[in-house]
């Protein structure tokens, strides 16, 4: 392992790391894990490693929040490890390994991308959760050897994403047999017993006498149920870490804040959760765009002036802030403005696109910039006689509000499937975005929002409101179709798209979030469309595309062909810049595979 690549592990676990060496047959394993401790009252080191079990070991880059549907309260990965060991220790001569993995990880809740070499049957075992919460990738080199990492040295060819489809297993008898064959061993996989995102039944064909959501509707009700046990599971108990950097009290929760409906959501949620103590930090990113924010003509040439307040989701986040201060003025609202000039997103750029790996395309860069600079949590608070003073979060556990969209219908291709082929158009456009979150945005993010020592969590991903979601029927979720003539008086004026919660923050207090106007763009040709005249500027080594086309598939595949170009291919003078969105280890690992031949 490079010196590159174990900064980049160290830099996700600083709390401690190990390495691991042990051969098994003719087959040399090496293992480096770091830890960023975050459950119990001890830091676990990994591999996780038991003397009842000699030689197995189990790498955790995760959250077991439950087993069994009982909550884990001290450290989870201790408590996998001696689950799956007991259960290959005590398993039938006969049994297949596989299927004993695959029941092993049927009874964990929670995020998670594992390593697990079980001695007995001389097996590697890896995989993401079935949503793909957390990064795993994996390369075979040149010479054969295998290995698997939650972050890539992207200095090096092959690395390619582990799909968040089943447990994979490798057994190294048959690693060395082809390697002596000079062959390449693919490793086996066993599907997951079952998926929160499986749709069981979901109705498609709309109940022309279900009324229309309101307050008190109870899928409204349900949701905000679901949502408070997800965020219990999450930000009840995370331990202090404070290192003493500000004169301020350190805040060990952080959300990603644009000011939109599904951040702001999880932070009001959040304020009848924590400890009323606690201070919870809102980390708000704003771009400076050289070419579109100058001085306004009719502003004073001396006084002062920011062009970060100028990008929407600084101007709709100080708004949602301004409203969580009012519906809940008991608690310390921190709102970190993150301000990155122009010279600075240059300066880190190579960084992120190294993070990002394989990922390539400008979206990529765009979305995961964001990101980058967010959990870095670098910015400036407002003191109360208003003076700014810089401030760094101390918070390790971070809040996103990924998933809503996937999942209530919060994309503008989703108004379009639903005017274009109704419900059964819009249902298969809402599963197909739940099915696609790992390999298209978690991983991706994952790597990014890791890099310093923060863990992003998701309470919109609880496999429990996944699994109450996509089986809901879809009028259940979102407004739209709901008959004018009958809409409730107040939130008959809220959009349709996630109206469920939008109704949720009407009846939490928080009005002017309900009634935010949609802004999430969730396809490659909208995004573009709607974005590139503020952010982007391409050179002609670039396809160009024909924003103003009315023929809408030549446009389209225009759009296609950009997409598909890597950020390589993009020279200094074809200048990209990224917009201001939240998309979104805990135990990052290495684990390589050799033969001696």
């Amino acid at each position: 392992m490079c010196a590159r690549h174990r900064d980049l592990l160290q830099r996700r676990g600083p709390d401690s790391s190990k390495e691991l060496k042990q051969q098994s047959g003719s087959v040399y394993l090496t293992c480096f894990s770091t830890v960023l401790a975050l459950r119990g009252d001890h830091t676990v080191i990994q591999p996780v490693q038991h003397s009842d079990y000699p030689d197995s070991f189990l790498c955790w880059n995760g959250e077991a929040w439950k087993y069994d549907s009982t909550p884990i309260l001290g450290n989870d990965s201790e408590i996998v490890f001696a689950s799956v060991s007991r259960l290959f220790a005590n398993c039938a001569v006969s049994s297949s390994p596989s299927s004993i993995m695959q029941d092993a990880l049927s009874h964990i809740t929670g995020p998670y991308a594992f390593a697990y070499f079980d001695s007995k049957s001389d097996t590697l075992f890896f995989g993401r959760d079935p949503l793909g919460r957390r990064s795993l990738m994996y390369r075979v080199d040149e010479n054969g050897s295998f290995t698997l990492s939650t972050i890539s040295d992207s200095t090096e060819k092959g690395w390619e994403e582990v799909e968040a489809d089943g447990i994979y297993s490798l057994n190294l008898g048959s690693f060395h047999e082809s390697m002596q064959q000079k062959e390449s061993s693919k490793p086996t996989c066993i599907p997951y017993l079952h998926s929160p995102n499986t749709v069981v039944s979901s109705a498609s064909t709309h109940d022309t006498s279900a009324s229309p959501l309101i307050t008190s509707s109870p899928s409204v009700l349900k949701i905000e149920d679901l949502l408070r046990r997800s965020l219990d599971l999450r930000i009840s108990n995370i331990p202090s870490h404070s290192q003493a950097v500000s004169s301020q009290i350190p805040a060990s929760l952080a959300v990603l804040f644009s000011g939109g409906l599904d951040c702001t959501l999880l932070a009001r949620l959040s304020h009848d959760t924590l400890d009323p103590s606690q201070p919870i930090d809102l980390l708000n990113v704003a771009f400076e765009n050289p070419r579109v924010h100058r001085r306004p003509a009719n502003t004073d040439s001396d006084g002062p002036w920011s062009p970060f307040e100028l990008c929407p989701d600084r101007i709709t986040g100080r708004a949602s802030f301004a409203e969580l201060q009012t519906t809940c003025p008991s608690r310390t609202w921190r709102f970190v403005a993150i301000n990155v000039p122009y010279q600075e997103f240059l300066a880190h750029r190579a960084e992120v696109i190294s993070l990002i790996h394989p990922h390539n395309t400008e979206m990529d860069l765009s979305i995961a910039s964001a990101l980058y600079f967010a959990s870095r949590g670098q910015g400036v608070v407002l003191s109360e006689n208003q003076e700014a003073t810089s401030y760094t979060s101390e918070a390790r556990v971070l809040l996103s509000g990924l998933g809503a969209d996937e999942l209530f219908g919060g994309y503008t291709r989703h108004d379009t499937a639903f005017r274009r082929h109704g419900f059964t158009g819009l249902l298969e456009e809402l599963n197909l975005d739940v099915e696609r979150l790992g390999k298209r945005n978690l991983g991706r993010d994952d790597r990014v929002l890791s890099n310093w020592a923060r863990e992003t969590r998701f309470p919109f991903l609880d496999e429990d409101l996944v699994s109450w979601a996509v089986n809901a029927p879809v009028w259940k979720r979102c407004g739209f179709g709901e008959d004018q003539t009958t809409l409730d008086s107040e939130t008959g004026t809220l959009e349709p798209a996630k109206k469920v919660l939008r109704c949720l923050a009407w009846k939490l207090g928080m009005k002017n979030v309900a009634a935010e106007k949609k802004r999430a763009v969730g396809s490659v040709v909208d995004y573009f469309y709607q974005f590139t005249d503020n952010f982007y500027r391409f050179n002609s080594a670039l396809v160009q595309p024909k924003w103003k086309s009315a023929n809408r598939k030549e446009h389209t595949l225009s759009h296609k062909i950009m997409y598909k170009q890597s950020m390589q291919q993009v020279t200094e003078e074809g200048l990209w810049y990224p917009h201001t969105s939240y998309l979104q280890p805990h135990l990052p690992f290495l684990v390589s595979l050799s033969s001696g031949l």
